[in-house]
């Protein structure tokens, strides 16, 4: 069971436990659960949620156990990083993140769960961010319910996309509104009467009627980066949903290389970036048009998104 120490600043003298609580990121409902499972303590003094604390007290309380009806499977992924809060994980193209009906199970939650189970731990998987199935990267995972709210506030993607076409180098902006498409479950396109939806990006390189291009959603829109590639005429490569062409890959040239948070703690901690090279299908579809191969370029993604 995992147990969080917060030790009460000068400046928090006097404060009330529970508006203290809430300065340090801990959701109202994960207070209310904390005191049905074990409360909260000042040394090993329980107190109420109500007590006025002393500067240089330290509150503790065990994070609830939590446990998934998703069931364990060896999944093959690989963690690029741990630590006691969040994990990042590197998402092979062609894996749900989650079941759904279509794919009830061999997704990246009965990987991740079977890796806690082989470590004696249970759990739940709690994605930060969300991938499609056919696209392939960095999924940032919070370890508890405290982290989670907290990293989703910090959070920052960075995509490589290859676009169908020879574009402008440097930077742009695609600024349109996407909506459901017709009466598609699936399909978006932009429409008048759809969400806000942005997206910045840099064209890297073009060579061989194709564009290499990073990618930077402001918003997170479902489908976001593959219709607005699609809508300036630009569809992704291997992307038919939205008419791209699968003559050189065999599904939409999307990959989450580069991800930025900030640990929930300590408060006021550096952020950590975490980068995934390209995976081999879309190195191969860099190498066939004569693009360049990013990993020999990193500075233009490297630094803060």
């Amino acid at each position: 069971m995992q147990t969080l120490a917060f030790t009460v600043p000068p400046a928090a003298d006097g404060v009330r436990l529970d508006v203290f609580l809430r300065r340090q990121g801990v959701s109202m409902g994960l207070v209310r659960a904390v005191k049905q499972a074990g409360g909260f303590w000042l040394g090993d003094v329980p107190v109420h949620t109500n007590a006025r604390l002393r500067a240089g007290q330290t509150v503790t309380f065990a994070l609830p156990p939590e446990h998934s009806g998703v069931a364990p499977q060896p999944v093959p992924f690989a963690v690029l990083y741990r630590d006691e809060h969040a994990a990042v994980l590197d998402k092979p193209a062609g894996l749900a993140v989650h079941p759904t009906r279509d794919y009830p199970d061999r997704t990246l939650a009965n990987g991740w769960l079977w890796q806690l189970q082989r470590e004696g731990k249970s759990g739940v998987f709690r994605p930060v961010n969300r991938l499609d199935k056919n696209t392939s990267g960095l999924v940032l995972v919070a370890l508890n319910a405290f982290a989670a709210p907290l990293l989703a506030k910090t959070a920052q993607k960075r995509y490589l996309a290859v676009a169908e076409g020879t574009m402008p180098l440097g930077p742009g902006t695609v600024d349109a509104p996407i909506a459901r498409r017709g009466d598609s479950i699936i399909g978006r396109c932009v429409a008048p009467d759809g969400k806000p939806s942005r997206t910045d990006y840099t064209v890297l390189a073009a060579a061989g009627g194709h564009s290499l291009v990073l990618c930077t959603p402001r918003t997170g829109r479902t489908h976001q980066i593959r219709v607005h590639f699609a809508h300036i005429g630009h569809p992704l490569a291997g992307d038919d949903l939205y008419g791209g062409h699968r003559e050189r890959i065999g599904r939409h040239a999307l990959h989450c290389a580069q991800l930025t948070f900030t640990p929930p703690l300590p408060p006021g901690g550096a952020p950590v970036t975490v980068r995934s090279p390209l995976p081999a299908d879309m190195a191969a579809l860099c190498r066939a048009c004569g693009l360049p191969d990013p990993q020999t370029a990193f500075g233009p993604y490297s630094g803060t998104p």
